[in-house]
């Protein structure tokens, strides 16, 4: 069983930064790939990244070369960086973790643990 805590959400001005943290237990961690979500108010809950667990990273168009996702496994956190933030990035954001490569990765249902989910909201 791993547990997901996500930290660093706020409140931001366009253009600004913040990086959320994803906290995990478990001593195996490195072996998990772990996806970033978020769901915007009246949205379904979307993609915006992965770090597989080789330490490679995809991320959905609609972020990237503004956002980076790292690991750091000896503390069983991967992060989500966040630049240039735009009004339409406020949202809830999830870290999720698999243990298994699955080619649907971008959709809510590969993932086996969720996180409780930590609030952006970038203000114009």
């Amino acid at each position: 069983q791993v547990q997901l805590v996500e930290s660093g959400g706020g409140l931001v001005q366009a253009g600004g930064s913040l990086r959320l943290s994803c906290a995990a237990s478990g001593r195996t961690f490195g072996t998990y790939t772990v996806g970033w979500f978020r769901q915007g108010p009246g949205k379904e809950r979307e993609f915006v990244g992965i770090s597989w667990s080789g330490g490679s990273t995809t991320y959905d168009d609609s972020v990237k070369g503004r956002f980076t996702i790292s690991r750091d496994n000896a503390k069983n956190t991967v992060y989500l960086q966040m630049n240039s933030l735009k009004p339409e990035d406020t949202a809830v954001y999830y870290c999720a973790a698999t243990k298994y490569y699955k080619s649907t990765y971008s959709l809510r249902g590969s993932y086996d643990y969720w996180g409780q989910g930590t609030q952006v909201t970038v203000s114009s």
